[in-house]
């Protein structure tokens, strides 16, 4: 094995996909969509000074408590509705195996 640069050769691509696909989409690409702002909602939870009261309070609770498991739910079901709303983007890619397309719909 030799250290010089200039005769190592990289390795042969396997299939249009690894160097960006017949399309100029990578693998790795980011997919862009107008559902991704819904995953800014969760992080609205940081700004502690809308929900830092004690009053009302539910079950004995404070509101910055309950305020705070409630809103757990609320970005579980943000980030739930953005994948079901993005999950078809990007699946017809091509199978390394034997080279046919799949839908990618059932994965």
């Amino acid at each position: 094995m030799t250290s010089d640069p200039e005769q190592i050769e990289p390795a042969p691509l396997t299939h249009p996909i690894d160097e960006g696909g017949a399309r100029g989409r990578g693998r790795n690409d980011i997919r862009v969509s107008p559902w991704n702002l819904l995953l800014l909602v969760p992080l609205l939870m940081l700004i502690t000074a809308w929900y830092n009261k004690d009053q009302p309070r539910l079950f004995g609770l404070p509101f910055f408590y309950w305020f705070q498991f409630v809103y757990v739910f609320v970005g579980v079901a943000c980030v739930w509705i953005v994948y079901l709303t993005t999950r078809h983007i990007g699946n017809a890619r091509s199978d390394d195996r034997n080279g046919t397309l799949r839908n990618g719909d059932d994965r």
